[in-house]
Order: structure tokens, then C-alpha cells, then sequence
């Protein structure tokens, strides 16, 4: 079984969702260290005055894993709709995702990091690219030791027998320790994503996914993992 083992992110860019098509078992990893101002709780979108970041304020205290970042202000989630709106409301599919981003901006008061990010991930993945890979949260496996042995504990005791990793992970990972659990180890590239008609330009990648989805609709995964595939 491939697994996959990331924090969860504030919308996140494409790759992020190009991961989670390739693993079986996708696997939440929120009962780590928060860092704060990283993509946990923050994405860029695109305006027609250049890039915006949208922050979800987190407060100012660092001790805390992902699953226990508390969201106490609730104003932010009016702005954030307000400027998602303002930079894609006029681009060709902004129609068809409005109601459900609506609904969890504006319609859900959002308390934990941690679930507004899975939520909308989980969302995202299934209803909008399809992808039928199982999302599951680490708590649910109760792993134990610290960094690289928490993770092979994880991935042991989640069943798998293949990870994959993100690709800077190749600077500092311990490749034999997965061979010695019996565990294939793969490194992620995100290396030859095309560009689709976006706005404003020039093209930039490193974007949440709401700008692929908002311009390119049902033809998305082709623009994440579909163009891989040279039958096309």
C-alpha cells in the first residue's frame, strides 16, 4: 500500500493534491509541531494587483501541535471570502465552486486549524478532482517516538509498503531506515506541471489550488497529474 504523510495546509497548491492522487492511503499529519507563518495557515492567490497572501490568524504561541492551533477570531474567514471573490470571480469557473466555498468561509465557524484545513483538502480531493485515495488523520494510529522514528512507527502501523515523500525531504532523510522496515521509499517531483490560461499575467505556479480550479473547472487533474499520461 502507498502512503503519503503531510501536515495539512491552508488550500494548498496543486502538488499537494498530486501527492495525494498517487498514495492509496494519504495520511493528515497534525499531531506535530506548529509552525507558524509556514503553509499551514496561509496560501497565495492571484489578483489583478499581484499576489496576495491569505493568512488565518493563528495567535502568538509556539508550543502547540498542528491539532491543537485553536482559531479564536472569525473575522478572517470574511475577508479571505472577500478577496478570493474579488481576484476570481470573473474567471470561467468561478460559478460552478461558489456556493461550497460560500458555505465553508461564511456558513461554518471554524474553531481548529486543523479541521478547517482537512475539511477543505478532503473536500476539495473527492467532490472536485475525483481523487479516491483515503484521507485519514494521524491521531488515529497513536504513533509514538520522536521525527523520523515517529514517522516510521507511522507508516508501520498504517500498513504501509511504499512511501512517498516530498521531494526536499532528500537533503535530510535516512533512506535505509525504510529498507530496514521493509518500506519502498519514493521521492515526489513536481517537475513539468503545464501552464493553463490564467490571469494576469505572467503564469505563476506556486498558487493555492482555488486558481486552478476557479480557471480550468472538470479539466484540473489533466493540469495536475492527467498530462502525465502521453495517450492523451
Amino acid at each position: 500500500m502507498k502512503v503519503a504523510v503531510i501536515q495539512s495546509n491552508y488550500i494548498p497548491w496543486k502538488g499537494y493534491f498530486d501527492i495525494i492522487h498517487d498514495a492509496d492511503m494519504f495520511i493528515f499529519y497534525d499531531d506535530v509541531q506548529y509552525t507558524k507563518n509556514d503553509w499551514r495557515n496561509r496560501n497565495k492567490v492571484k489578483s489583478a494587483n499581484g499576489l496576495v497572501w491569505l493568512t488565518v490568524p493563528t495567535g502568538t504561541a509556539l508550543d502547540r501541535l498542528i491539532c491543537e492551533v485553536t482559531l479564536a477570531d472569525t473575522k478572517w474567514a470574511i475577508k479571505h471570502w472577500k478577496t478570493i471573490e474579488q481576484s476570481y470571480s470573473h474567471t470561467p469557473h468561478f460559478a460552478r465552486y461558489r456556493d461550497f466555498f460560500v458555505d465553508a468561509y461564511l456558513g461554518r465557524k471554524w474553531t481548529s486549524l486543523s479541521a478547517l484545513n482537512q475539511y477543505l483538502i478532503t473536500s476539495i480531493a473527492t467532490e472536485f478532482l475525483g481523487i479516491t485515495s483515503k484521507l485519514v488523520d494521524s491521531r488515529a494510529f497513536a504513533a509514538e517516538g520522536k521525527q523520523l522514528d515517529r514517522l516510521l512507527d507511522l507508516l508501520v502501523r498504517s500498513g504501509a509498503s511504499s512511501y512517498i515523500s516530498g521531494p526536499s525531504a532528500t537533503d535530510y532523510i535516512e533512506v535505509h531506515r525504510f529498507a530496514e522496515k521493509g518500506i519502498d521509499l519514493s521521492f515526489k517531483s513536481y517537475d513539468g506541471y503545464p501552464e493553463y490560461p490564467q490571469h494576469h499575467p505572467p503564469f505563476v505556479h506556486a498558487l493555492s489550488i482555488l486558481d486552478l480550479l476557479f480557471h480550468m473547472g472538470p479539466d484540473s487533474p489533466h493540469f495536475i497529474w492527467g498530462w502525465r499520461d502521453k495517450t492523451r
